[in-house]
C-alpha cells in the first residue's frame, strides 16, 4: 500500500494507494475523529482526486484510532454556531455528491463509534462492514439540530420512514447486531477480522466491471425519486452505455468460453 507522498502524516485525512483500491482514512483520533473544517476539505479534496482518476476502482472509509467518527466538531460550531455550520457542510456535502458519482464503489469500514455526522457520512457507503461492538447514534436532537451530511436522504431509504424516524427523534444509542437487523450495515464481523474482510470485498470489487458498478449504483439510488417510465429510460441509458465497455464483451465472451470474466475496469 501507498500513501499520498504530498499528504502529511498529521493530515486530518490521509489517502493511500493499493493498486486500484483507494482508502480515505479520517485522521483526527484524538478527537474520535470528529470533521472539522480542514477534515471537511481534504475530503473533497481527496474525493475529486479518485473521481480523476480512472484506474481507482473501488474505495475504503475508514477512521483512525478508536473509531470512525464522533460527528461534527463541537469546538467549530460553538464558536460560530451559523457560520461554521456552513463553513463545514459545503465542502462535506460537495464532498459526498462527488463520491457518490464515482464509478467505483465505496465500501465504509467502521469501529468503535458512528455518531452523528459519522453516521451520515456510513450511510452514504454502497458497504458497510462494522467490527462487533461499534456503537451507531444519529445523535442530532441531543444536541438540538437536525441533520446533515445526506442522513435524512439515506436513512428512509435504507430502514423505512418508521424506523427512520424512530432513530432520528429519540437520538438513542444502538449496536452493532441492531444496526444489522435494521439494516444500516452490511456486515457485522469480529473486530480482529474487520480489516481483512474489507480487504478482500475491496479486492472482489477492483477485479469488477467499474463501468458497470457506477451505473448500477446511481440507478438504484435515483430509482425514488423517478417514475417507472423514467427509471426504464434510464436503464436502457446506462444498458448501452455498458454495452460499449471492454467489460460487456469480455462478459458475453466468458460466458460462452464458460470461463470467468477478467474484467478491466472500462
Amino acid at each position: 500500500m501507498t500513501a499520498d507522498s504530498s499528504m502529511p502524516q498529521e493530515a486530518p485525512l490521509l489517502l493511500s494507494r493499493d493498486g486500484a483500491i483507494a482508502t480515505l482514512r479520517l485522521n483526527r483520533p484524538n478527537a474520535l475523529n470528529a470533521v472539522d473544517v480542514p477534515m471537511a476539505r481534504a475530503l473533497l479534496a481527496a474525493a475529486r482526486q479518485l473521481a480523476a482518476d480512472a484506474s481507482v476502482r473501488a474505495v475504503v472509509l475508514c477512521g483512525a484510532g478508536r473509531g470512525f467518527m464522533a460527528g461534527g466538531d463541537l469546538a467549530t460550531l460553538r464558536a460560530d454556531p451559523v457560520q461554521g455550520a456552513a463553513d463545514l457542510l459545503e465542502p462535506l456535502n460537495e464532498a459526498l455528491q462527488v463520491l457518490a458519482a464515482m464509478d467505483a464503489p465505496l465500501i465504509a469500514q467502521v469501529h468503535g463509534v458512528a455518531a452523528g455526522a459519522g453516521l451520515s457520512l456510513m450511510l452514504q457507503a454502497d458497504f458497510v462492514l462494522a467490527a462487533q461492538g461499534t456503537r451507531f447514534n444519529l445523535a442530532y436532537v441531543n444536541l438540538g439540530t437536525s441533520c446533515d451530511a445526506g442522513a435524512s436522504w439515506a436513512l428512509p431509504r435504507l430502514v423505512g420512514l418508521r424506523r427512520a424516524l424512530e432513530i432520528a427523534l429519540l437520538g438513542d444509542t444502538l449496536s452493532s447486531d441492531d444496526a444489522l437487523r435494521l439494516g444500516l450495515v452490511s456486515r457485522v464481523v469480529a473486530a480482529a477480522e474487520l480489516e481483512a474482510e474489507v480487504g478482500a470485498l475491496a479486492q472482489r470489487l477492483a477485479r469488477g466491471p467499474t463501468v458497470a458498478y457506477g451505473h448500477m449504483r446511481r440507478l438504484l439510488r435515483a430509482s425514488f425519486d423517478r417514475d417507472f417510465s423514467a427509471q426504464l429510460a434510464a436503464e436502457a441509458a446506462a444498458f448501452a452505455d455498458c454495452a460499449h465497455t471492454e467489460d460487456f464483451k469480455a462478459g458475453i465472451e466468458a460466458f460462452y468460453a464458460k470461463t470467468p470474466a477478467q474484467f478491466v475496469g472500462r
